[in-house]
């Protein structure tokens, strides 16, 4: 199978002589190699990595698809260098994570043109929505992590914990087993703090009755996971159940149409419609759902405003909400993968209520 650096290739075939990729997670998503700076340096017949003296040592332990170079002081030299050595006459550049500012920087190597266009976004954009086996292998065992660590806080959940108190037991679990990193600030809220969709936790108490809104993930290899889930301490009210129950139907199907061909807006309509036909529609004022990978938040996008086509290999999160500011709010948030034929669920855990 083609490595990504030839696919990254083929897709710039006859558009650009190479192309420069100075984003750390593109970087790190074409050689394997974790770092919070260098370069990629992609031509037709070959490829580097220039790396300073930090990470040189385990950059040529583990990159395998590129000439490893360790950066010069002067690397603007050192990269046009390796661009006239190979007769560039243009430079693909990374038009939506380059700062203006580095982008001028480049354009100091002489007798080369730098490309700010979105040709290289683009191509990694292509490359990076769909995932490879491997890739979805890393995101499930960054959702295991996560899964774990709610079974483990379930046990002991309970009235008197603060909001504190359950994103640190999430968090430790987390980290304990495994996770490289967490996927972001792990959300936990608690009563009427569940209103607002990415609250911040604090010393609010859990209390009897109470929902517990939790959103939370892993990190295994630099692949992010993402679940939310809305649980009761004690008894919930009927209201509580039926928006509960709400979104849950919303969500069963969205993830019921999630299918190669459907538009983001497409998939986006009907979740929002399931609640909107049940008088909550001012009350989901977010997007359906992002993808996930390298980053959390990542294409494709499920909303109203995103045109795109899904594709088999595909990850993108499913999470409708239902929000009622100074009472409650209930969000689930499942992941699934894009197949052939429909979706495959990479959460495991159900989206039923759960009381504790």
């Amino acid at each position: 199978m083609n490595t990504r650096i030839e696919q990254l290739n083929a897709l710039l075939a006859g558009k650009a002589d190479c192309a420069l990729v100075t984003d750390d997670l593109n970087r790190r998503y074409l050689t394997g190699m974790k770092s919070s700076a260098g370069y990629v340096l992609v031509f037709p017949e070959e490829a580097y990595l220039i790396i300073d003296s930090r990470y040189i040592e385990r950059a040529r332990e583990v990159v395998k698809d590129c000439i490893v170079l360790e950066q010069e002081p002067q690397v603007l030299r050192q990269l046009g260098d390796l661009m006239h050595r190979h007769g560039a006459g243009t430079c693909a550049l990374e038009s939506m994570t380059l700062t203006l500012q580095r982008a001028a920087l480049f354009t100091r190597i002489e007798g080369v043109e730098m490309l700010t266009n979105s040709l290289l976004s683009q191509a990694l954009y292509d490359l990076r929505t769909v995932k490879s086996a491997e890739e979805l292998a890393k995101i499930e065992a960054a959702q295991q992590l996560a899964e774990d660590a709610l079974d483990a806080l379930l046990q002991k959940l309970h009235a008197g914990m603060t909001e504190r108190d359950v994103a640190l037991e999430l968090d430790f679990h987390m980290r304990r087993h495994g996770a490289e990193d967490l996927s972001f600030e792990t959300i936990a809220l608690t009563g009427a703090h569940t209103s607002m969709p990415h609250g911040v936790p604090d010393d609010r108490v859990i209390r009897q009755g109470d929902f517990v809104l939790m959103d939370f993930g892993a990190v295994v290899d630099g692949y992010h996971s993402d679940t939310t889930r809305t649980v009761c301490v004690g008894e919930p009210t009927e209201e509580m159940r039926e928006v509960y129950g709400i979104v849950r139907t919303a969500q069963d199907a969205a993830r019921a149409a999630a299918k190669p061909g459907i538009s983001g807006a497409d998939l986006d309509e009907v979740a929002r419609a399931v609640i909107r036909d049940a008088g909550y529609g001012d009350a989901f004022g977010h997007s359906l759902g992002h993808g996930v990978g390298l980053e959390i938040h990542e294409f494709p996008v499920a909303s109203p405003q995103r045109k795109t086509l899904m594709a088999p290999g595909n990850v993108v999160t499913i999470e409708p909400g239902i929000y009622l500011p100074g009472k409650f709010g209930v969000r689930i948030e499942d992941f699934v993968v894009i197949t052939e034929d429909g979706c495959r669920t990479l959460t495991g855990i159900p989206n039923r209520l759960v009381c504790v």
